[in-house]
């Protein structure tokens, strides 16, 4: 009777491994989807999935054309050989965005075929947006903050993610990538390359000055005032050296069209506020209740989420090491909640 309880038992417990090893798997892929500490691997797993999705996406979904063609217009225009930003325009209006748009875009008319070529268009903007979900995969792998399950809604089962990068070739991608990049570089303390880089990102669309608040803040938390300047400059010197060729030829017009903070938006085009009647959306002042709103945020946060010591907020003009008591050192973390 033992040997042949043995054996039953045995059965029964060969016959519960298979549970048991299921039960254990499971277990260890909700620690691996959310565990922050396994970013790495699903972001590695994304973006392996991510070229057969943005590959699925280009072949199979129809392009929808918007912009592409008017900024191949626009950079048309300049290397024939005008320089005046008035004179500059494509199908959908005048060249509106700085000098770093033009050389970039420059590129991409010369490497599709004078923009001809939409479908290596899609496949250029197919490698932007792997190379910023990379970029961005690698800011949460630095804070170790989000559980890594969220990424895929971030990515993959974003059908307005792959329509701005794919299907619209929206100068956007080009402008976030570099971003992205100044990102990287400042949680590196690398922030003279990080400031190079978030210029060059202005460069191409102006809604990157958003960040600009955020980012002097951090600049005076982690060198003060007098050590600030010198990375302000790399920012302003780059949007010079850039912009030479259209200053020289007509400043006014190129500062006028490329930084225009009083350009009217179409309504067709909006996502965000589509709820709107379109004459609220259009008057001037639900633009400047917009506005106010913003600067309003922004004090806020600095006197209150950002800068909370204690002490006044003039002490960020001094250095660092002269401040009592001393500045605690930024970390990845505090830098990503104040950008």
């Amino acid at each position: 009777m033992a040997p042949a309880a043995r054996s039953r038992g045995a059965a029964a417990g060969g016959r519960s491994n298979p549970i048991e090893r299921a039960r254990r798997g499971w277990e260890k892929l909700g620690h691996i989807l959310t565990d922050p500490r396994y970013t790495a691997l699903l972001g590695v797993c994304l973006c392996l999935a991510e070229l057969g999705v943005s590959h699925w996406v280009i072949q199979r979904v129809p392009y929808t054309e918007i912009d592409w063609k008017a900024y191949m217009d626009e950079v048309e225009g300049v290397l024939n050989g005008t320089y005046d930003y008035t004179k500059l325009q494509g199908d959908t209006g005048p060249l509106v965005y700085p000098a770093g748009f033009v050389y970039i875009f420059s590129a991409f008319y010369y490497l599709t075929e004078h923009g001809t070529n939409i479908r290596l268009a899609q496949y250029i903007f197919a490698v932007l947006y792997l190379l910023t979900l990379f970029l961005v995969f690698r800011i949460y792998i630095v804070t170790r903050k989000v559980p890594p399950y969220v990424f895929f809604f971030m990515c993959c089962a974003s059908y307005r993610v792959h329509s701005i990068f794919l299907l619209r070739l929206f100068n956007d991608p080009v402008a976030m990538v570099i971003l992205f990049l100044a990102i990287n570089l400042i949680l590196q303390d690398h922030w003279s390359w990080g400031c190079f880089f978030y210029s060059l990102a202005v460069s191409v669309k102006m809604n990157i000055l958003l960040l600009a608040p955020g980012l002097l803040y951090l600049l005076l938390c982690r060198f003060g005032l007098l050590r600030t300047i010198p990375k302000l400059c790399i920012c302003a010197l780059l949007q010079v050296i850039l912009a030479l060729p259209f200053l020289m030829e007509n400043p006014a017009g190129y500062l006028l069209r490329s930084f225009d903070f009083g350009r009217q938006f179409l309504f067709q085009w909006t996502v965000n506020w589509r709820f709107l009647p379109e004459h609220v959306f259009q008057h001037r002042a639900f633009h400047l209740a917009l506005l106010s709103a913003h600067l309003v945020g922004l004090l806020l946060f600095c006197f209150y989420r950002w800068h909370r010591s204690g002490q006044s907020i003039l002490t960020l003009l001094k250095d660092p090491a002269q401040r009592k008591p001393q500045s605690r050192r930024l970390t990845a973390n505090s830098i990503l909640t104040t950008k």
